[in-house]
């Protein structure tokens, strides 16, 4: 006889967050994990797992957190549409929500810490209105608080909208097809680690707002999760502290800062990188020999007395190593039409970071088809970003995107959103691809600005110019100091790099990387205060006077485009059986033919005629003829009583013989045969939707108009 397995640890945990149930059932499933639960938002279930291996991963000099966004497409009865009907690599989203996750997570493990630790969620059900990625983050927070795993959590996050002048928390899908601002704020009780957003030229000041309104729900959060963490959290593990060689660190401390100083103190990275080198090479003919474990400590000496120099130098003389001011931008040159082929091409440079964006316009049915657990079925507008290891002054082979690539495309295409035009308005899709050519800080930013000015060569009609800059940050205690538009150097050595985006109405898109425990408001207040003058600048000295608006033409190498709506129920007669009428309206026309379900037809070409020849087909097609049209169609078929003539693609009409000219006619042949061109008007259409033509009736219309009847030759 069987056991009936029980679960008498089981619990769940209850409250609600933006009005729906908000539930975490820990201790019935994934018991081997180090810390899971099972989250339940609404009708959404997100599995959420956190495991630490138990020694450290050796040769390493960094925390390996793996964090990963698990899309079921079972979550919404759906079945792959791959060959193997089975999830491949992640989508782009799901990218961007483990990226989502991460972020916030990072900051709070120790950073002397080299133990793998894998959080896992996954989405097992899906309701529209209560989206996973903050149930994915709430569980991993809860995960991560139940376990052993050492953590100085816990962190919570909210998603926040906006209805008319009021902020809506976790809005469902209805709300966020209408807000202007999709906001996602993560936090602890006391400080804010992660922002991420897009918006439609938000101010700042409604962003501020925005934020610390988020943050007073976080701290509802963080202390209901405290509260688990109180009830059902392990003891954490001990673990093998990575290994730092003081004793070098305090012996070169000593020695060595005026020679790092000399070495970090240029505007050009790779001066920078060739005194650091030489240093180096110096350091371990002096100390090579006394300390054996050198060059393997050497990189973690060297790496915190730079960041000791670095840091000093902007806390207490409000110097960058480049020598600029805190609010000072690196100098700027902006270029278009770089590429003569091309759509369009921007070509933005600030400081030792170049990035050049091409645009590229498409039919309709050019845009990406998705395959994921959301509602989005395609994609019209596609920004992305390539990092090749020329760069960064590195030799590696490309082996395509990571999560780092796809995320700064994501940034900046979540940028311009906002300004570009709708479907109605500029019937095509479009398509940019960022090449960073040189990075030395920001690149995510530079591609936002090269994607503007190549919108703009490409004669899109966007809405407003949209330029992006960074805010770093160095901390100490209560003392803290931003500074605009942060290279390199600072990003590595600094605690923040907070990226803001927008028109001179307002921002478009935050995104916040932080390696601190958290932001202040004021903090806040200073990066989107000091992101703002300086994007103001890049827009007027820089983009604007290298192109002020979009070109009003568009490339004479990108397709023309025109844009019709038929009533839905006639596309099968433009379509044709088995495709016949489209097939041969393109073939005749030298066009492309983008028929959508709701009546919405696309037709593209290399030049606008063929295009308005193709419409006026389909419009002829969709024309239901009135008594008095006069058309000018093929005969088709004879018949002893009459021709049959097709006036338009698909229509056709019948001439009685006693129709087919003024005076008596004997024989059909003896007016039209086959193939001939002729004018013909519609006189009757009866109950059954026959139409019946009169050939003699157009002739003598047409005379009386002064427009002549002169037929062309008849077909031999």
């Amino acid at each position: 006889m069987l056991n009936q397995r029980e679960f008498p640890s089981a619990r769940v945990f209850e409250t609600t967050l933006g009005g729906r149930r908000l539930a975490f059932e820990i201790g019935r499933v994934a018991e081997l994990a180090g810390g899971a639960c099972l989250v339940r938002y609404g009708e959404t279930t997100v599995l959420v797992t956190a495991t630490a291996a138990q020694n450290p991963r050796q040769g390493i000099d960094y925390f390996p957190l793996s964090v990963d966004f698990e899309e079921r497409l079972y979550s919404v009865g759906r079945i792959p549409g791959s060959f193997l009907r089975r999830e491949g690599r992640p989508s782009e989203r799901a990218i961007l929500a483990s990226r989502l996750i991460d972020r916030p997570l990072r900051p709070l493990f120790p950073s002397d810490m080299r133990n793998d630790v894998s959080v896992a969620a996954t989405i097992m059900s899906l309701e529209t209105d209560c989206a996973p990625e903050i149930p994915a983050m709430l569980g991993a927070s809860v995960a991560l608080v139940v376990s052993d795993i050492p953590w100085n959590g816990p962190i919570a996050g909210v998603v926040l909208g906006m209805e008319g002048n009021q902020f809506v928390v976790n809005p469902t899908a209805a709300q966020r097809e209408k807000s202007p601002l999709n906001l996602t704020v993560a936090g602890t009780a006391q400080k804010v680690v992660m922002i991420e957003a897009g918006a439609k030229e938000v101010t700042e000041d409604v962003m501020f707002d925005a934020i610390q309104f988020a943050h007073e729900e976080i701290k509802k959060l963080v202390a209901f999760i405290a509260g688990i963490a109180a009830e059902l959290g392990k003891p954490k593990m001990t673990y093998a502290k990575a290994a730092f060689n003081q004793e070098l660190h305090d012996e070169l401390k000593a020695v060595v800062l005026d020679r790092l100083r000399v070495c970090l103190d240029t505007d050009d990275k790779n001066i920078r990188e060739a005194r650091l080198s030489a240093l180096k090479a110096e350091l371990a003919a002096e100390y090579g020999e006394k300390y054996a474990d050198f060059d393997a400590t050497i990189g973690d000496v060297l790496y915190k007395l730079q960041k000791h120099v670095v840091r000093r130098w902007l806390l207490d003389e409000n110097k960058r190593v480049d020598g600029r001011g805190l609010l000072e931008v690196r100098p700027l040159a902006a270029e278009v039409g770089l590429l003569p082929r091309a759509h369009g091409s921007g070509l933005f440079t600030r400081g030792q970071t170049q990035v050049l964006t091409v645009a590229t316009l498409g039919t309709i049915s050019d845009q990406q088809k998705l395959d994921n657990i959301f509602d989005d079925e395609t994609k019209r507008f596609m920004h992305h970003y390539n990092f090749p290891s020329y760069s960064v002054g590195e030799a590696r082979p490309s082996r395509g995107p990571g999560r780092r690539e796809i995320g700064h495309g994501a940034l900046a295409e979540r940028a311009l959103e906002a300004v570009i035009p709708d479907e109605e308005a500029f019937p095509y899709c479009i398509r940019l691809v960022s090449e960073v050519l040189s990075s030395n800080g920001s690149t995510s930013q530079g591609s936002v600005c090269g994607s503007t000015l190549a919108l703009m060569d490409a004669g899109v009609p966007i809405k407003a110019p949209v330029a992006g800059i960074s805010s770093g940050l160095v901390t100490e205690g209560d003392r803290w100091l931003t500074f605009v538009d942060i290279q390199g150097v600072e990003d590595f050595y600094g605690d923040m790099d907070f990226k803001v985006a927008g028109t001179k109405t307002g921002i478009t898109a935050i995104q916040m990387d932080l390696k601190t425990d958290g932001l202040t408001p004021e903090v806040i207040r200073s990066a989107l205060t000091i992101t703002r003058d300086a994007r103001y600048g890049i827009l007027d000295e820089i983009m604007l006077p290298c192109i002020a608006k979009p070109r009003e033409e568009l490339s004479k190498y990108a397709p023309k485009m025109l844009q019709t709506t038929i009533d839905p129920e006639k596309i099968r007669e433009v379509i044709g059986k088995g495709g016949s009428v489209i097939q041969k309206i393109t073939a005749e026309t030298n066009t492309k033919i983008d028929i959508e379900d709701d009546g919405r037809i696309f037709i593209s070409a290399q030049n606008r005629d063929d295009c308005q020849r193709a419409l006026a087909i389909i419009e002829a097609i969709v024309l239901d003829p009135q008594i008095g049209d006069i058309f000018y169609g093929r005969v088709t078929r004879l018949m002893t009583f009459g021709a049959f003539v097709e006036f338009a693609p698909g229509k056709e009409g019948l001439i009685h013989i006693s129709k087919l000219a003024a005076q008596r006619v004997a024989k059909v042949e003896d007016v039209v045969n086959i193939g001939d061109m002729t004018w013909v008007k519609v006189v009757e259409v009866d109950e059954k939707g026959r139409i019946n033509l009169s050939r003699k009736d157009a002739l003598s219309d047409l005379e009386k108009r002064g427009q002549g009847a002169a037929e062309p030759p008849k077909a031999q």
